[in-house]
């Protein structure tokens, strides 16, 4: 732990880059999965949605404390690395790509296994109730699962698990606000989503070609640098934009 904590006071702000990413990476996750889990509750009474989302928080908050603990052993696994990568690979280019009308993230309770099996013995409420702890810890192995991959330092993987839990009722929300008055930083934050997936997959040749120049590269300072500056300006550059359009339109 020492030496984590000690790789973040050299580098404080390469560590402050990497939980910038971490708090655009698990607010856009837990947009998704607010999205599944309102639309798992659409069918119960009014009365009852709210009390089975409320649940759904607690278990959330539960699983992903559970997967800290096994965030050490996860970190020591030189794939997940590219494996991370190939997922968030996969959640760019699910937003990229065309869909046809009226897809989205709907969820068909009857189809699951344990919604029917816990229907007819609890009822609608505690059948979807159970659905939903499934579905979270589904999120919370994906939520920590790309985490984990993004960076070794336990500090930091800690710290962002902890964001995601929050991401889950505050900075997703104002997430939400922020791309309502700005939409292209939904675009921007998926494409920094599929630059830091390249970059996971890219840890491949690192691992089976240590010595190569392009390894050599990824692995330094000058690289890391270069992808936070890369990140940051993905946003900044259309907010400025945006901005001086502003200025220019109150002139």
């Amino acid at each position: 732990m020492n030496s984590h904590l000690q790789q973040i006071l050299d580098n404080p702000l390469a560590a402050l880059a990497i939980v910038g990413n971490l708090i655009i990476i698990e607010s856009l996750l837990s947009v998704d999965n607010a999205a599944v889990l309102a639309t798992m509750v659409g069918d119960l009474p009014k009365e009852q949605r709210q009390k089975a989302l409320r649940y759904g928080i607690i278990g959330a908050y539960v699983f992903r404390g559970i997967c800290i603990l096994f965030a050490s052993y996860l970190v020591e696994i030189w794939f997940l690395k590219p494996l991370g990568g190939l997922y968030l690979l996969y959640l760019a280019f699910d937003y990229f790509r065309p869909k046809a009308r009226g897809e989205g993230e709907d969820v068909d309770k009857q189809q699951n296994w344990l919604y029917r099996r816990t229907l007819g013995a609890f009822g609608q409420f505690w059948a979807t109730v159970a659905l939903i702890e499934l579905m979270d810890l589904a999120f919370s192995i994906d939520n920590v699962f790309a985490v984990v991959a993004f960076t070794d330092n336990l500090i930091l993987i800690c710290t962002g698990v902890f964001i995601g839990i929050l991401a889950m009722r505050l900075v997703a929300q104002a997430f939400v606000l922020l791309m309502g008055r700005y939409p292209f930083l939904e675009t921007a934050a998926f494409i920094v989503i599929g630059i830091l997936g390249l970059k996971l997959l890219l840890s491949l040749l690192e691992h089976f070609l240590p010595r190569h120049p392009v390894s050599q590269f990824l692995g330094s300072e000058t690289a890391e640098a270069g992808l936070t500056i890369l990140t940051v300006a993905i946003f900044a550059v259309p907010l400025l934009m945006a901005w001086l359009r502003r200025r220019v339109v109150k002139r």
